[in-house]
């Protein structure tokens, strides 16, 4: 009788089985106070998870609320532990996942914005390429001279990111970008009234 084998019980054999990375896109509504950015990233950075993105701004002026947004990434059941622990917050009063809602949703994902100036300083045929790919990706020229431009660009991270790629041999000099702003599709506000 042949019995199957059995890995033997050792060590070596363990296997480093991680579970997938994944990119998340966080919205967390917080009371305008001191403090609370502070807080809230220190979550993240106590679990050993880096920020890609950032974007925090007062939106409510009458109920002093602010709207953080993360992107982030790392381990699907993490990030939901740092998501529970966020709710948990006092000054905390909503957090979505809005990759996971726009999934749940058959969505590809939120809808996502960043803004970026593009500084780029060059002579001849570089400048005038430069001009015409920054039309073709409806780029705005918001300063120039004779030696440079600024550009300003607005779209989704990957379209930046290529606009950024495409300026660099045509004399990219700095890139100054806002993050990510994201907004969960349909009519549902992320907090209630």
């Amino acid at each position: 009788m042949n019995l199957p084998l059995q890995p033997p019980a050792s060590a070596y054999f363990i296997t480093d089985d991680k579970p997938p990375v994944v990119s998340r896109t966080l919205s967390i509504v917080v009371d305008n106070e001191p403090g609370v950015l502070a807080r809230v990233i220190g979550l993240f950075s106590g679990r050993g998870y880096n920020i890609e993105s950032l974007t925090v701004s007062e939106t409510d002026h009458n109920k002093h609320l602010s709207r953080i947004t993360v992107v982030t990434r790392g381990a699907p059941g993490v990030i939901e532990q740092v998501k529970s622990q966020l709710d948990r917050i006092v000054p905390v009063h909503r957090v979505v996942d809005l990759t996971k809602t726009a999934t749940g949703q058959g969505e590809d994902g939120p809808i996502e914005r960043e803004l970026a100036l593009v500084k780029v300083a060059g002579a001849g045929d570089d400048r005038v390429e430069a001009l015409r790919l920054a039309d073709v990706f409806r780029a705005k020229v918001v300063d120039s001279t004779t030696d440079h431009f600024v550009f300003e660009i607005t779209g989704k991270t990957s379209k930046i990111e290529k606009f950024i790629q495409i300026m660099a041999p045509l004399g990219l000099v700095e890139v100054c970008r806002t993050g990510v702003a994201a907004m969960s599709r349909g009519k549902d506000p992320i907090i209630e009234g």
